[in-house]
């Protein structure tokens, strides 16, 4: 009997993300996050931790709180507490909000876990170059 080795998974799987680059002008969106799942609690730690060191400490997080999985209103990450809120508007229902004291705000475009490479990838574009 063969059996065909197959390359071990990668222990933290790649970050999904594309941001726009930096400019003078404030856009709407700021990027996309393509999470393999709406468990914030498993994938808020692998976003926080591939974001550009200049923008930051992140201290909270608001994503909206009727597509995300229950979560508490605290989460430690790297040793830091990132306050997260859920909210419940029907404006901005596929982002998350990034806040840094001092530094900015951040808005990203999260492209639904189930989504196809092929759908998201122009999505991901779009929003890397503020057409979102």
């Amino acid at each position: 009997m063969t059996t065909a080795l197959q390359p071990p998974l990668p222990s933290h799987p790649l970050l999904r993300l594309r941001l726009a680059p930096r400019g003078g002008l404030p856009r709407p969106i700021d990027g996309a996050w393509w999470p393999r799942s709406y468990d914030l609690l498993a994938e808020l730690p692998q976003l926080l931790a591939g974001l550009p060191r200049a923008w930051g400490h992140i201290t909270s997080v608001t994503v909206n709180g009727a597509t995300w999985t229950a979560a508490p209103g605290r989460m430690l990450v790297a040793n830091q507490v990132i306050r997260l809120r859920r909210a419940r508007t029907a404006a901005t229902p596929h982002t998350v909000v990034l806040l840094a004291p001092g530094r900015g705000r951040w808005d990203l475009l999260v492209v639904p876990p189930d989504t196809t490479e092929e759908a998201a990838e122009p999505l991901m574009a779009a929003a890397a170059e503020g057409h979102a």
